[in-house]
């Protein structure tokens, strides 16, 4: 192993078994922490099911002289995701540290999604990640210390067009680890979310339909390594970033942003009042040129990689 700044400690990273959940576990193994490897081992629509992915990341930890465990149960009920914390507490004794990377995509255009598409996405993303994050944390207010990591996507920060059930699930990660951040604050308990450009098998599902998204795929698949998000999953892990709690930040190769937060830009007042005729004269005078636009995440993120 190559570090130590999670010497001691005990991760969990659910989604694990591929991808930037793959590439956060050899990571964190390779900073000394103890590692549960969860991933249920499913499709990228959440269907099926393979202990596989999750085992070839233990085994690959292992190899390298670390420790980790597989565990395959969901993240998207209470039970099942308080036995992923208990595989942690069984195999290691304790547990440190959360990273909520597990999800799904079932891309439907709003007007034609189903509610079963919504409510599975909205079950592994933001459900799984309450489940898991509450589970872990009654260990962390009692040892006085833990982290969580959230993974977002900027489909929910920014926006995407086909993908309104992954978008509400993941801007809901934003409020609910900034819950987090305030509530636990007292007892050391620190929230962050991470939002990864990166290639995976998700990504690599959106459909190829036009000869831009052609274009824009096969540049991330061919410059964006999964590998480059997981030294600041790392960092948002270690005690390194004790004093850093409620934030959000975006990871694209080599560029590290810190995004912003939702908090008010601009204000009109009336003495008398307003109507909704008054506001049809004055609001958009006042508020045209602050009004956010109509953007995708590839609008606000349009250059190459570096």
């Amino acid at each position: 192993m190559s570090g130590t700044m999670l010497a001691d400690k005990v991760a969990v990273i659910t989604g694990a078994g591929r991808g930037i959940g793959r590439a956060m576990a050899l990571a964190m193994a390779a900073q000394g922490a103890k590692v549960v490897v969860n991933d249920i081992g499913a499709s990228i629509e959440g269907e099926g099911g393979d202990v596989g992915p999750a085992q070839q990341v233990v085994d690959e930890i292992r190899a390298a002289g670390g420790a980790a465990a597989a565990s395959t149960d969901s993240v998207a009920t209470w039970a099942s995701a308080q036995r992923i914390v208990q595989c942690a507490l069984d195999q290691f004794g304790r547990i440190d540290c959360v990273v909520n990377n597990a999800g799904i995509l079932r891309d439907r255009m709003f007007h034609k999604m189903e509610p079963e598409d919504w409510q599975a996405v909205v079950d592994v993303h933001l459900n799984g990640a309450f489940y898991v994050s509450r589970s872990a944390a009654p260990h962390f207010r009692k040892q006085n210390g833990g982290a969580y990591v959230h993974i977002t996507s900027g489909a929910g920060l920014i926006g995407n067009i086909g993908q309104a059930n992954y978008a509400a699930a993941k801007i809901g990660l934003a409020g609910l680890s900034r819950s987090i951040a305030l509530d636990m604050a007292p007892f050391n308990v620190r929230s962050n979310l991470l939002s990864p450009r990166a290639w995976s098998r998700m990504v690599g599902s959106i459909p190829a339909d036009t000869p831009e998204r052609v274009a824009f795929l096969d540049k991330l698949k061919k410059s964006l390594d999964p590998a480059q998000i997981a030294p600041m999953a790392v960092f948002l892990a270690s005690d390194a970033a004790k004093d850093v709690s409620g934030q959000i930040f975006t990871v694209i190769g080599n560029e590290v942003f810190l995004m912003s937060q939702i908090r008010p830009l601009r204000s009109i007042h009336r003495d008398s009042g307003w109507t909704p005729e008054s506001l049809a004269e004055r609001v958009l005078p006042a508020f045209k040129t602050w009004l956010t636009p109509m953007e995708r995440t590839m609008d606000v993120f349009c250059w190459d990689p570096i």
